[in-house]
């Protein structure tokens, strides 16, 4: 094997519990702009656990939080709307969560967890298709876990309702907002009894 080849261990070695690792996770989204172009934002503040259970993915789950007030679409004034009570209100709703309910393996790579997603303190499930991209030992020994998921949602379903009607038809922000998430996790190690 080359220097540049990594080794991915079998699924099967997968089981176990992860610590979503926040500097190699990326929790973004993308909403249209007046009818015209795509906006991308990421949330940069996101934590959470994962139990994987190769042998029986349905016992799979995860937890996920998000500081809400770390969203940045690198344009100051957009983000501070962002953060204010037209959209996030971020002073009385300062956490975004995700509760998984549910989860199935459709093939080899991909599966799918339904869960609890609360955004402004309103709760409503989705269901996000992911896509296992790998896993590997890193350089501190640590085994690292991959996967790449996206789902599209309504954000009215949330409360998060705030627009402006365009001149020439249409609005400002679209409704539908597709969520694209690159997570990398490491498996934490279980002390001795």
């Amino acid at each position: 094997m080359s220097s540049t080849e990594t080794f991915t261990p079998a699924i099967a070695d997968l089981t176990g519990d992860y610590q979503i690792d926040p500097a190699h996770t990326r929790l973004g989204f993308v909403a249209r702009h007046a009818m015209v172009t795509k906006v991308r934002g990421t949330f940069r503040e996101v934590d959470g656990s994962i139990h994987l259970d190769a042998q029986d993915p349905s016992k799979s789950s995860a937890q996920v939080k998000v500081n809400v007030a770390s969203i940045t679409t690198d344009q100051d004034q957009r983000d501070a709307h962002l953060r204010g009570e037209d959209f996030f209100d971020v002073a009385k709703f300062p956490e975004l969560t995700f509760t998984s309910t549910s989860a199935e393996k459709v093939d080899d790579e991909t599966y799918k967890l339904t869960g609890d997603l609360t955004i402004r303190g309103v709760t409503r499930p989705v269901t996000i298709e992911f896509e296992y991209t790998g896993s590997a030992k890193d350089p501190f020994g640590n085994l690292r876990a991959g996967f790449e998921g996206k789902t599209e949602i309504n954000r009215k379903d949330w409360d998060l309702s705030w627009n402006a009607a365009l001149e020439t038809g249409g609005f400002l922000v679209s409704d539908k907002i597709k969520l694209e998430l690159d997570v990398s996790a490491i498996r934490q190690i279980t002390p001795a009894a």
